[in-house]
């Protein structure tokens, strides 16, 4: 990796609202550019291009287009909806699903075994049973899985509505509600208060119409829409409102200029199509294993299959029997339906926790993440502004609850309304002068719907809870006059019927704090007006500074009590000509709003970081808001390099790179970044990306994939649907989140809730160690069931284990034993969320990944350029066979496979090593004496007679006489039944003391934790009942050749081998934990994880 540089970037200019750009108006629609020109033009020009009468003094007295008009346009281009996403027919992804190379083995496998019971019935009826199974099995894996996901595109589809249903229009001059499908182009839209907006619209007349684009470009605060524009970019155009985006106050009028997929909503939706998501890594790594078991089980097949015909003479119909069931005993034929089930039983527990899992493989990526990308307005926070310090009386207060011991403790006091006068006065005004307004006046204030602006919505809600009589505040002091809030002014005034010591009606105004400070004369020192003074304004800068540090929008209040010898109880106002006082008013304070984090991030997000995941924040917000929120949550606890410069008293320039560990980039400077600067940026452990748009956030994904990063990305607009598909794991919003980004996303957080994300990734990490034991106990049999075929060739015994009971072994006992992980426990909950990612990204992995990269497109040239954008190389199917295959021969892919690395895959050189070596070894030694104990207990054969006379064992004519004693071809049948059932019960008897082994991951194979899962004994009742009635049932007999004579005592022997495995177990972690102990992750200082009044619900 190349060293870190000293590296300035370029500051874009703050405050500028021209920043919230959210997709380039040159993205492709169907192979063309859309130009939106309309903005740029006025409105009489805009209705000569779409053909349509309107009145632009009177909108609402247009004409509008006519209905033949309209049918004839709807007919011309299509209705007014999103081009839903293609889907394949559901028997196609049943078919994918079934072809895989697991399911397409057992079936090739159950085809064989028919082909011979037509070459030779008699020597191969058993055949019947065996080819059925492999068949079902394959059939069944398939239906498992398919079953899962149409079970959760069901839910999804419940959740889907990607387009508002009802609009009004103005069409013939009327006013008339139609489906919002029946849109066209030119169609006069009537937006209300509350409405979504359904189509990109040209304003052409409004009464202070504001909407909220948080939707689109992650920005908090209504924008304001106006007949006039100034800007040239369509998207930053005060007189274009989109399609999605809802209209929180005022009303207006506009001409229909883009429907459906023209739409803003719809080019981002295109950018999502485009979008593939790269396989999980768990799907890669089953993947490889499979092919890599499959390759072995085929050659030792084909090998054992040769010597059989020509060292043996067995026959072409006894060979292709043989190398069959050597193929079925290297094949865990279980394994596909434990992961997909064990999967399934993890996504119905996330599902109680409100993670709605599209994908069930997404379920395990969530907890290998190595980087959380998230958006801020809406997922981390609440998107609702909320009132949180009061400065008055030339006092500071906080409005919320005040947890003791609390940093804002130290310099605020909890806001009471009869601290003081001026506190009393300016609770008033934030009560009775907004003009937002409860829905409804049930349920608990903190949730209620609220219609208007947001900041005004903040103020009534803290007057909500505050003030007693708030209900009927409005009734008692009546408004007589309003003037509301515009660009040019920046405040709002209203007066109302309040009677105080001199009068009957008072004035209260709110606005920007320098142009209400502008307007004052006095300031309410908590008892009485006293006139203003330069101490006076220093403490307002002091206050007004800290607010606005904190990325808080902060709002003054002043009042003016109206004297009755100059404005009687009924004196009538008037705005033109102003008759109503604009100077000389009372300073009553300070307040200040944000969109808080939401209850629990800031401990989700720690969580996270202390469990090895960088989380960063990306967002269309503002960079002061966004740094702001970020260091609330635990997202960023160090200092950026300009924090650095000013502590130090140096420029920016002079800080070394190496001392900087946070960084907050602006959009505006995305495009321009270099390779060296973009991994300066990503070798920092905390990185905010603000003021972003969609192909910004999706290019964030692409280099975070492209240096290894397994990447999560949280988000509920449209702007972050392109990036939710492109994500390894896209998470969507449910409640708040739009329906582009639900469709995009892979998994869907029912409640909204980041913190439930977090929980997922828990849950994701001990479904991965749940796995990891579950495959682990279920390979450890398989070497028992190989060995038992090749002693057949290689020392000629009789077949210790049939085709068929290998079968019975894998989807028997195995299976319902195996599917009980599902429900174990943690061994360590701490632990699990302490252990680092189990790909982590590290400067060893990063160099790594680069020079395999390089390699790659040193031997194929044509995927660079693939590489270079993000995305897999196109190749046929023949072409990825034909690499693959090569690949096996090459030095590069072994050295590769067996390079140390920091990963920690499902199926590793660990497992591998206890599961085939060591435990297969030892169970197939405890089988074998299971076998011959019981061929020599119940008919005197002894292991050297089994194997003199095993070649043609139980075949007609093998009558043969050992040591005075005839052995008829019926003796044989017995005895090898009775060996095979043996060897069948001494391996269940073994994996039931492999099942509580394979459960200790992270800890010694004693404890607590091994108990605590009731399924397991459930499990082993079912089985070991199972594998019994296998046995011991005499009509069962028949088809799987087994025998109900075995004495019991063979099951002592299992359980001797059993208890010596255990002991095995055991020496082999403490040994192991003694020279390769866990790695845990390390501690991060400024952790905040204790609870605050976001995480316990104190803000209510």
């Amino acid at each position: 990796m190349s060293e870190a540089k000293n590296i300035t970037f370029a500051e874009p200019k703050t405050g500028d609202a021209s920043h919230a750009t959210i997709v380039d108006t040159d993205v492709p629609k169907k192979g063309k550019a859309l130009s939106v020109t309309e903005h740029l033009m006025t409105i009489s020009e805009v209705a000569t291009k779409y053909n349509v009468s309107i009145d632009a003094s009177k909108p609402q007295d247009s004409q509008g287009l006519t209905a033949a008009e309209a049918a004839k346009r709807l007919a011309e281009n299509g209705p007014n909806q999103l081009t839903p996403p293609k889907k394949r027919h559901w028997l196609l992804r049943f078919l994918d699903i079934l072809l895989g190379l697991f399911n397409l083995m057992l079936i090739i496998s159950g085809i064989a075994c028919y082909i011979l019971l037509g070459i030779n019935y008699e020597a191969n009826y058993q055949n019947t049973y065996l080819g059925a199974i492999l068949l079902i099995v394959a059939f069944g894996n398939a239906f498992i899985e398919f079953y899962q996901q149409q079970k959760s595109a069901a839910i999804l589809e419940s959740f889907m509505n990607l387009i508002p249903s009802l609009c009004y229009v103005i069409r013939d001059g009327q006013t008339q509600q139609i489906s919002a499908k029946e849109l066209v182009l030119g169609d006069i839209v009537v937006v209300r208060s509350g409405d979504k907006l359904p189509a990109d619209v040209l304003v052409i007349g409004c009464t202070e119409l504001k909407v909220d684009n948080s939707s689109l470009t992650g920005e908090a605060d209504p924008q304001s829409r106006s007949t006039k524009n100034t800007h040239e970019n369509p998207l930053e155009a005060t007189n274009l409102a989109f399609n999605g985006t809802l209209a929180v106050v005022g009303n207006g009028y506009g001409i229909v200029i883009r429907t459906g997929d023209n739409t803003v909503i719809g080019q981002i939706a295109s950018l999502t199509a485009n979008e593939e998501r790269r396989e999980s890594p768990l799907s890669v790594e089953i993947d490889a294993f499979v092919k890599l078991i499959a390759a072995i089980a085929a050659v030792t097949a084909i090998v054992f299959f040769i010597i059989s015909m020509t060292v043996k003479n067995s026959g072409i119909s006894n060979s292709l029997n043989f190398a069959i069931g050597t193929f079925v005993s290297f094949v865990p034929e279980g394994l596909p339906a434990t992961v997909t089930m064990l999967l399934s039983f993890a996504a119905a527990r996330m599902a109680k926790r409100q993670v709605l899992c599209k994908d069930l493989q997404g379920v395990e990526t969530l907890g290998a993440i190595t980087l959380l990308a998230t958006d801020k307005t809406g997922t981390l926070t609440r998107n609702q502004m909320t009132l949180t310090f009061v400065w008055t009386g030339l006092k500071l207060y906080f409005a919320q609850n005040l947890p003791s011991g609390s940093a804002e403790a130290q310099i605020a006091a909890p806001f009471d309304q009869n601290a003081s006068a001026a506190a009393n006065e300016l609770l008033h005004a934030a009560a009775i002068n907004p003009t937002a307004k409860f829905t409804s006046a049930e349920g608990p204030i903190a949730t209620r719907e609220i219609l208007g602006d947001a900041t005004e919505a903040g103020l009534i809600r803290f007057a909500a809870i505050k003030l007693p009589n708030f209900e009927t505040a409005l009734n008692e002091y009546p408004k007589v006059l309003e003037i509301p809030f515009n660009s040019t002014n920046k405040w709002a005034m209203t007066i109302h019927k309040k009677r105080h010591a001199t009068g009957s009606l008072m004035l209260y105004i709110k606005g920007a704090p320098e142009r209400v400070l502008k307007l004052c004369t006095s300031i309410h020192d908590g008892e009485a007006a006293v006139p203003m003074t330069d101490t006076h304004k220093a403490q307002f800068d002091e206050m007004y500074t800290l607010f606005a540090s904190k990325g808080h929008r902060v709002l003054a209040f002043a009042c003016l009590a109206l004297p009755e010898t100059q404005f009687t109880e009924n004196f009538e106002f008037s705005k033109d000509p102003i008759n109503y006082p604009t100077s000389n008013f009372t300073f009553l304070g300070l307040t200040s709003l944000e969109d808080p984090p939401k209850h629990g991030v800031r401990e989700a997000v720690g969580k996270c970081r202390a469990a090895g995941i960088r989380v960063m924040m990306v967002t269309g917000d503002h960079p002061l808001t966004a740094e702001a929120i970020g260091r609330k949550i635990n997202m960023m606890l160090t200092d950026t390099k300009p924090m650095i410069a000013k502590k130090r008293g140096i420029s920016e320039a002079e800080v070394p790179e190496s001392d900087v560990n946070a960084i907050v980039i602006h959009g505006d400077t995305i495009d321009g970044l270099n390779e060296d600067q973009w991994t300066t940026i990503f070798d920092k452990e905390e990185i905010i990306f603000a003021r972003t748009s969609p192909k910004h956030k999706l290019d964030i994904v692409k280099r975070a994939q492209g240096r290894g990063h397994i990447v999560g990305v949280t988000g509920d607009g449209v702007n972050d649907s392109p990036a939710l598909k492109k994500a390894d794991l896209g998470i969507a919003m449910n409640i708040s989140g739009s329906d582009v980004s639900k469709e995009a996303a892979a998994m869907i957080l029912l409640d909204d809730n980041f913190a439930s994300a977090v929980s997922g990734i828990e849950e994701g990490r001990l479904i991965f160690q749940n796995l990891k034991k579950s495959v682990q106990y279920t390979i450890t049999h398989t070497m028992p069931e190989v060995w038992a075929n090749l002693l057949y060739i290689i020392l000629s015994i009789p077949l210790p284990l049939s085709s068929i009971l290998i079968l019975v072994v894998d989807l028997g006992f195995e299976l319902i034993i195996a599917l009980s992980y599902a429900f174990d426990v943690s061994e360590n909950p701490a632990g699990l969320m302490k252990l680092p990612p189990r790909k982590p990204v590290t400067p060893q992995s990063i160099e790594r990944l680069y020079r395999r990269r390089a390699l790659d497109h040193a031997e194929y040239p044509e995927d660079a350029a693939a590489h270079e954008e993000g995305r897999e190389p196109e190749l046929s199917k023949g072409t990825k066979f034909a690499r693959g295959v090569k690949k096996f021969f090459s030095k590069r892919y072994w050295s590769e496979t067996f390079e140390k690395t920091e990963d920690e895959v499902l199926i590793d050189g660990d497992v591998l090593s206890y599961s085939y070596l060591e435990a297969g070894t030892l169970q197939t030694l405890g089988c074998l004496c299971c076998y011959f104990f019981a061929m020599w207990y119940h008919k005197g054969v002894t292991p050297y007679e089994a194997m003199k006379f095993g070649g043609n064992w139980g075949m007609v004519g093998n009558t043969y006489e050992f040591q005075g004693r005839q052995v008829t071809v019926e003796d044989q049948v017995e005895a090898l039944a009775l060996g095979q059932s043996a060897y069948y019960l001494g391996l269940m008897f073994q994996q039931c003391f492999n099942h509580f082994i394979c459960k200790a991951r992270l800890s010694n194979p004693w404890g607590s934790f091994m108990f605590a899962n009731k399924w397991s004994f459930v499990g082993i009742l079912v089985g070991g009942i199972f594998s019994l009635l296998i046995v011991y049932i005499p009509p069962v007999n028949i088809a799987f050749l087994t025998s109900w004579h075995l004495t019991p005592y063979v099951w002592l022997i299992g359980l001797a081998w059993g208890i010596l495995l255990y002991a095995y177990a055991i020496a082999r972690i403490i040994i192991k934990r003694r020279f390769a102990p866990i790695k845990y992750t390390d501690d991060i200082p400024g952790l905040q994880m204790f609870p605050t009044r976001w995480s316990t619900g104190g803000a209510k």
